[in-house]
């Protein structure tokens, strides 16, 4: 299973910001997931590759987003 999930932001500041906030967890991964997070102008792009459970796949993209949006209300807050 692969998906890429996209989001974008008004700024590259706060698309840097937000790119740096979830990529630590592409570091620690269990087999079988691979997840990539990169910035581009104002897109953060998130590639997720998953060849273990369809459970494992849907709560990656959950976490993800959770993450994501975490930061983004912290950015607010600031």
């Amino acid at each position: 299973m692969q998906a890429t999930i996209t989001l974008k932001y008004q700024n590259q500041k706060t698309a840097q910001a937000i790119a740096q906030a979830i990529s630590p967890d592409n570091l620690k991964t269990p087999p079988g997931l691979q997840i990539q997070t990169l910035k581009e102008n104002t897109k953060v792009l998130t590639k997720i590759h998953c060849e273990s459970k369809l459970s494992t796949f849907t709560a990656t993209i959950d976490d993800l987003l959770f993450c994501a949006s975490v930061a983004e209300k912290t950015l607010k807050t600031m």
